[in-house]
C-alpha cells in the first residue's frame, strides 16, 4: 500500500514538473537580462502587447529565425529578423540571451549564430526590451529611458520600415542603411531588392537591384514630400527629413495610433505601404512604387519575359524553362530561365550551325544592354548574330542593328495595341520550332536565298548597265575578278597617285600612297615588295583576300599585276593608323579618350575573330601592330595588311622577322621555329593592348619593360591608373583598364596554350567572361631589344 502511494506521488510530481516546463516554454517575458534567456516557444512581448519577439518558422522551411511580429492581429506578419542569413535548426536547443553586454543567439550551447556586437561598460546590468513601436532595444538597466539606447533594431532594419524608424546614412562612413527584401515569401534571407537613401546626398530614396543597379527614385525631398511621389505625404502620414552632424535620415509617424502601418521592401522589387483593416482581417495595399511590376529591374531574371497584362507577370521565353520551379512557385524569379535545348555552338564542336535559327517575338520592349552594330540591312544583322556564338538575340529597325550577348534581362511583352513594341529575334535550337506554325530557320533561309538570288539578279543587271555607261570614266581596265574586284592598270594608278608622290606609310612589305580615282573617290595604293609568286597564283590569292568583308577589316577594292609590279588598292581611312594617335605627341591628332580606346580594342578583336574563324579561307594575320590598324572617319578600327602572307609568298617570314619595328610584337614561337598558329596573332594583339593603355611603344627605353611592369601592378593590386597614358589625365574606367591589362598579360604568355582565343578576348572585354589574375609573362630579349 505504501509503495503504491509512493508511486502515485512520484507520477504526480513528474506531471507537475512537465506541466511547469510546458508553461515556462510558452510563457511570455517582458525583458531579457543577464540571468534570463529565451528559447523554444517563449516570447518577448512589448509593454502594450502590440509586438512580440520569438522563434518563428516561415512557410514549409524547417529552419527557425528570431523575429518580431504583430501580436494582436490574426495574420502573423514579420517586421524584423535577427538571423535572416543564419537560421537555427532547433528552437529548443537554441537560446537568445545576454552575454558580455550583448544580445546573442546561440545554436546549442557553444555556437554563436548572431550578436548585437557592441561594447558596453556595464555589461552585467544590460537588458533587452521590446517597445510598442516594434523597436528592440538594449539598455543599461530596465528603467533607463535614455533617448539613445545602447543598440536598437531600428538601426538594422530588414525588409520593413515601421513608424518611428528611419532609413539613414551615417556621415562618417557614408554607408547607406538598406531596407532589403526577403529572398522569397518563405525565405527571409537577404534578397536582391533594396531601398536606400541616395549616397550622393540628393535626399532621395533609391531602389536598387543587387546593391548595384538603380531602377527607381523618389526624387528629392522638398520639405513636405518627395518630388516624384507627392501622394506619400497625404492623409495620416507625417514625413520628416532629419539632418544633423552624425547622420541624415527620413522618418515618419502616423497621426492615428490605432492604425497599423508599415512600409515593406517587397519580394516583388517594389516598396509598398500597407495598413491593417480590422473589418476584413487583412492588410490593405495603400501605395506602391514603381507602379508597374515590369519596371523592376531583372524581376523575371535572365530569359524571363515580364507582362503587365498577366497576373503571373513572369514567363519564360519560347524554348526556355524556369531554372528553379520551386523558386518560381514562391514568386522568386531571380534565377530566370534556362534553355530546354542547348545551342550547338555551346558545345565543343560548333562548326556545323544548321541546327540553330531565330524565333520572331512581336510586341516586345527590348532590353537595354544591346550592342549596336552598324550594318545596312536586316539580313546582315541576322547573319552577324548567327555567326557569333555569344549572340543570343538581335533586333533590326530604323535605328539599325542591335544584338545581345549573354542573358536577356528586362524583356517585356507589351499589349498588342502598344505602338512602341519591337520584334525580337531569339536564337534557338531548330528542334524548338518543330510542330509549330513558325518557319524553321532552314526554311526561312531557303526562302531568303531564293529571294536574294532574284534580287541579286536584278541588281547585277542594273549594275552591268551602269558599269557599261561609266566604262569610259573608270580608271580600271574593265577586267573584274570575283566579288567585283577591279583590276587597275599600272599607269592609271601612277596617275591617280601623282606618280606616288603622297606617301602614307611604309614597312617591310612596301609603301602606301594616297590616290584619287576618276570618280573622285580617295584610295590608298600599296606597292608590294619582294613578291615571289607568279602572276596567276597572285591573282588567285588576291581574289580570295578580296572576298573577306567585315566591318573591322579594310576593304580591298582592287589590284594591279603587270610583269613584276604588284599593287593593292584599299579604301582610304581618314584618320590614318592607330600609331599616329598613340605615339605622336602633337596637335595633328586629337587624343583618343579611354572610351574610344576600349571600343577600338574591341573592334580589332572582332576583326581577328573573323580572320581566324568566320571567313571561308581563314588565315593568320601575322603582323598585328598599331601601324596596321586604320581608323575611318568615325574612328571605327579596320585591320589592314591581312593576307600578305598569301600574297608575298615564301619571303614573308624572312621579311617579318628582320623588320625592326615589328619584331617586338612577334610571339616567341617565331624565334623557336615552332608552328605559327592563330595564337601568334593573340600575342601581337596583347602587346598592342599595352600600348593602347600607356600611349607609348613597348620598345621605348625604360627601366622596366612596360608589359612586365603592367602585369606586376595588376597582380599586386597596385594603381593601374598610374600606367595610363598621361594625356588622359586619369580619366578612365578603372575596372576596364584593369580588365584590359589582365587580358593583355594573358595574351602574351610564352606558352601559347595559356593564351585565350580572340573570341574569349571579346567575351572578357564585353563583360561576358570573368578573367583571373595572370602569371607575370616572360619575354624573349631578342624581341624586346631593337
Amino acid at each position: 500500500m505504501f509503495n503504491r502511494m509512493k508511486t502515485c506521488f512520484l507520477l504526480y510530481l513528474l506531471n507537475l514538473i512537465f506541466s511547469l516546463q510546458s508553461y515556462l516554454s510558452h510563457a511570455a517575458i517582458t525583458t531579457i537580462s543577464a540571468n534570463q534567456s529565451l528559447s523554444g516557444d517563449q516570447t518577448l512581448v512589448s509593454e502594450g502587447g502590440i509586438f512580440e519577439l520569438g522563434f518563428f518558422k516561415p512557410g514549409k522551411y524547417s529552419n527557425y529565425y528570431i523575429g518580431i511580429w504583430y501580436k494582436k492581429i490574426s495574420e502573423q506578419t514579420i517586421v524584423w529578423v535577427a538571423n535572416r542569413d543564419n537560421p537555427v535548426s532547433d528552437k529548443y536547443t537554441a537560446t537568445l540571451e545576454i552575454s558580455a553586454g550583448n544580445l546573442v543567439l546561440f545554436n546549442k550551447p557553444s555556437k554563436l549564430v548572431w550578436s548585437t556586437n557592441i561594447s558596453s561598460s556595464n555589461s552585467g546590468s544590460v537588458v533587452a526590451i521590446l517597445l510598442d513601436s516594434g523597436n528592440l532595444v538594449l539598455r543599461n538597466r530596465p528603467d533607463d529611458d535614455a533617448i539613445d539606447p545602447l543598440w536598437q533594431s531600428f538601426d538594422y532594419q530588414t525588409n520593413t520600415f515601421l513608424p518611428g524608424g528611419k532609413i539613414k546614412q551615417a556621415k562618417k562612413t557614408t554607408q547607406p542603411q538598406y531596407l532589403t527584401s526577403w529572398k522569397n515569401n518563405e525565405d527571409p534571407s537577404t534578397g536582391l531588392f533594396s531601398l536606400e537613401l541616395d549616397p550622393k546626398g540628393t535626399y532621395s530614396y533609391l531602389i536598387v537591384w543587387n546593391k548595384s543597379e538603380q531602377y527607381w527614385t523618389s526624387g528629392p525631398w522638398n520639405g513636405r514630400s518627395f518630388s516624384l511621389v507627392p501622394e506619400m505625404g497625404s492623409n495620416y502620414n507625417n514625413f520628416v527629413f532629419v539632418l544633423n552632424q552624425n547622420e541624415s535620415y527620413f522618418t515618419y509617424s502616423v497621426n492615428d495610433l490605432s492604425i497599423l502601418s508599415r512600409f515593406v521592401m517587397d519580394v516583388s522589387g517594389q516598396i509598398k505601404q500597407y495598413t491593417w483593416l480590422e473589418s476584413t482581417q487583412q492588410w490593405n495595399l495603400f501605395w506602391s512604387q514603381p507602379r508597374g511590376q515590369c519596371e523592376v529591374h531583372s524581376f523575371c531574371g535572365p530569359f524571363g519575359s515580364c507582362s503587365e497584362n498577366s497576373m503571373t507577370y513572369c514567363s519564360c521565353l519560347r524554348g526556355f524553362e524556369p531554372k528553379s520551379v520551386s523558386d518560381w512557385n514562391l514568386e522568386d524569379h531571380s534565377g530566370g530561365c534556362v534553355r530546354k535545348t542547348s545551342l550547338q555552338c555551346e558545345g565543343s564542336d560548333h562548326s556545323n550551325r544548321d541546327n540553330e535559327g531565330f524565333l520572331a517575338i512581336h510586341n516586345m520592349a527590348l532590353p537595354n544592354n544591346a550592342q549596336f552594330v552598324g550594318l545596312g540591312n536586316a539580313v546582315e544583322c541576322e547573319l552577324t548574330c548567327f555567326k557569333n556564338c555569344s549572340c543570343i538575340a538581335y533586333a533590326y529597325d530604323s535605328n539599325g542593328c542591335s544584338i545581345w550577348n549573354g542573358g536577356l534581362i528586362d524583356v517585356q511583352l507589351l499589349s498588342s495595341d502598344d505602338s512602341s513594341g519591337k520584334i525580337l529575334y531569339l536564337k534557338l535550337a531548330t528542334s524548338e520550332f518543330r510542330d509549330s506554325s513558325k518557319f524553321s530557320y532552314r526554311a526561312r533561309v531557303i526562302i531568303g536565298v531564293v529571294g536574294a538570288v532574284i534580287g541579286i539578279g536584278i541588281f547585277l543587271a542594273l549594275l552591268l548597265f551602269v558599269r557599261l555607261r561609266q566604262k569610259k570614266k573608270m580608271l580600271a581596265t574593265g577586267n573584274l575578278l570575283e566579288g567585283f574586284m577591279v583590276e587597275f592598270g599600272y599607269k592609271d594608278l601612277q596617275s591617280a597617285t601623282k606618280n606616288f608622290s603622297e606617301k602614307l606609310g611604309g614597312g617591310g612589305f612596301g609603301s602606301a600612297f594616297k590616290g584619287t580615282l576618276a570618280d573622285s573617290s580617295v584610295v590608298a595604293v600599296k606597292k608590294l615588295e619582294g613578291v615571289s609568286q607568279g602572276e596567276k597564283q597572285f591573282r588567285t590569292k588576291v581574289s580570295i583576300v578580296g572576298t573577306m568583308q567585315h566591318v573591322n577589316l579594310v576593304r580591298l577594292r582592287g589590284f594591279c599585276s603587270e610583269r613584276t609590279k604588284r599593287l593593292l588598292v584599299y579604301d582610304y581611312m581618314t584618320n590614318r593608323s592607330l600609331d599616329f594617335h598613340l605615339f605622336l605627341k602633337n596637335d595633328s591628332f586629337e587624343v583618343l579618350d579611354w572610351k574610344m580606346r576600349y571600343q577600338i580594342a574591341l573592334g580589332i578583336a572582332r576583326g581577328l575573330i573573323y580572320l581566324h574563324e568566320k571567313c571561308e579561307d581563314c588565315m593568320i594575320h601575322n603582323d598585328i601592330k598599331p601601324e596596321n590598324i586604320l581608323l575611318d572617319a568615325d574612328f571605327c578600327p579596320k585591320v589592314a595588311d591581312f593576307g600578305l602572307a598569301k600574297l608575298i609568298g615564301r619571303d614573308f617570314n624572312k621579311i617579318l622577322t628582320t623588320m625592326k619595328g615589328t619584331k617586338v610584337y612577334l610571339a616567341p614561337e617565331w624565334l623557336s621555329r615552332a608552328a605559327i598558329t592563330a595564337k601568334s596573332d593573340v600575342y601581337s594583339y596583347g602587346m598592342m593592348l599595352f600600348e593602347v593603355v600607356s600611349g607609348r611603344r613597348n620598345s621605348d627605353c625604360q627601366v622596366t619593360f612596360f608589359p612586365t611592369l603592367a602585369a606586376e601592378v595588376v597582380n599586386q593590386g597596385g594603381s593601374v591608373l598610374s600606367l595610363l597614358d598621361p594625356r588622359l589625365e586619369g580619366n578612365a574606367n578603372i575596372e576596364e583598364v584593369t580588365e584590359m591589362l589582365k587580358v593583355a598579360s594573358w595574351c602574351v604568355q610564352e606558352n601559347e596554350t595559356q593564351r585565350p582565343t580572340m573570341r574569349q578576348v571579346v567575351q572578357i572585354l564585353e563583360g561576358i567572361l570573368d578573367v583571373n589574375l595572370p602569371p607575370i609573362p616572360r619575354f624573349n630579349q631578342v624581341f624586346v631589344d631593337d
